[in-house]
């Protein structure tokens, strides 16, 4: 199967060797530390991108796996098992989206995804973000912002020894989460949340009644004081209305406050 890049004659354009910094202090890093924080994926058909993005990550102390294709991820993560999947949407094969189904349709442990997308594709970040990934970064971008935003989402999934228990089981009506088990039931079901939904929604739970805007819930849930485009959030809520069978003009649960933000339901 030919190559993504074939049909799309300004992909390698997107990545501009100055927009890695490659040089001999950027390619000449060090190794994977002797106590890995996690083994992280890395999915790209661009060569350059995963040798740089994966020296970058082993610098930050983490071990790391790479593919090439679609088929190869989905090899690598069931092998492997990795704590996280940095996911390049275009690639051979088959595409980043269906490698992140794949993953998601075990019955084990969800795995965490940071989608990497071209400038301007919205239309894949939505796609990404609904079907289930923790995060996404356009291309070109900074391998170091890449790690910061790595160690965020397993902060969120992997708290660091010594942090204090989590906390009692919060009750809305029906609604029901567990920050220690990390679920969440409605009228004694289950729900199916990705991890950043269980957060947003644990979040919002633990403040009743108080408004936050988007940019808030960046920076406390997201953990980006520094980032700008805040639409993720109604992504992510949209989705947990839907999961929760909230109708938007008569919520139950998550309200939006117009021209502010949201506030869950006391």
């Amino acid at each position: 199967m030919p190559s993504p890049s074939a049909n799309h004659p300004g992909r390698r354009a997107d990545f501009p060797r100055n927009a890695w910094e490659i040089g001999p202090s950027a390619v000449k890093m060090g190794g994977v530390s002797d106590s890995p924080l996690g083994t992280v994926l890395v999915v790209d058909d661009e060569p350059t991108i995963v040798e740089v993005v994966s020296r970058y990550i082993e610098r930050a102390g983490f071990e790391v796996r790479s593919a090439g294709d679609g088929p190869e991820a989905v090899r690598l993560a069931g092998l492997y098992r990795p704590d996280l999947v940095v996911l390049d949407v275009m690639l051979p094969g088959f595409d980043g989206i269906e490698v992140m189904r794949r993953l998601h349709d075990g019955d084990g442990e969800r795995t965490a995804v940071i989608l990497l997308t071209a400038r301007g594709e919205e239309s894949d970040r939505l796609v990404g973000l609904r079907h289930g990934a923790d995060d996404y970064v356009v291309k070109p971008f900074s391998p170091a912002e890449l790690v910061a935003r790595i160690e965020a989402v397993l902060r969120r999934t992997s708290p660091p020894p010594g942090e204090a228990a989590p906390a009692e089981p919060i009750e809305h009506g029906a609604l029901r989460i567990d920050p220690a088990s990390r679920t969440a039931t409605l009228d004694d079901a289950e729900l199916s949340l990705t991890q950043r939904e269980f957060d947003l929604l644990a979040f919002l739970a633990a403040h009743p009644g108080r408004v936050f805007t988007r940019d808030q819930l960046m920076e406390t849930v997201w953990d980006y004081p520094f980032f700008t485009d805040t639409s993720t959030v109604t992504v992510h809520v949209r989705r947990l209305r839907a999961k929760l069978g909230d109708d938007p003009s008569e919520p139950r649960f998550i309200e939006t406050v117009w021209g502010v933000g949201y506030r869950l339901r006391p």
